[in-house]
């Protein structure tokens, strides 16, 4: 039916532009657009329009799946909402300059070869 077709395009737009915002802003780190497609397949929001959450741990929010317990206070106290695209890139820098991809080690068998390759060039 043409509303499923519209859907689907529309649901791939949208992929595809929040891919693109990831990887403008993290342009001096590709490992960073891994890890988004590997934690969320470059979504913020999932078909209903509701901040994406985790399947494993619904504690998990966003493009970068980052964790309402251990983040949630620390992203308020910076000013950054992680249910926004913005926000959740924003925190998500702040965690990379901090820890590297360290809190995103639960998903390194999906982009850890991608890194090991990065290292020998």
């Amino acid at each position: 039916s043409t509303s499923t077709e519209i859907v689907s395009t529309s649901t791939i737009k949208v992929k595809q532009n929040v891919e693109s915002i990831v990887k403008a802003h993290f342009s001096d780190a590709p490992i960073m657009h891994k890890i988004a497609y590997c934690e969320s397949r470059n979504r913020q929001f999932n078909k209903t329009g509701s901040v994406l959450r985790g399947v494993v741990n619904s504690k998990d929010v966003g493009v970068f799946q980052i964790n309402e317990r251990y983040h949630l206070s620390d992203s308020k106290k910076m000013g950054i909402s992680i249910y926004t695209i913005e926000g959740n890139m924003e925190y998500a820098r702040h965690l990379y300059e901090s820890q590297g991809t360290q809190p995103w080690s639960s998903s390194r068998p999906c982009w850890g070869s991608y890194e090991k390759l990065a290292m020998n060039r």
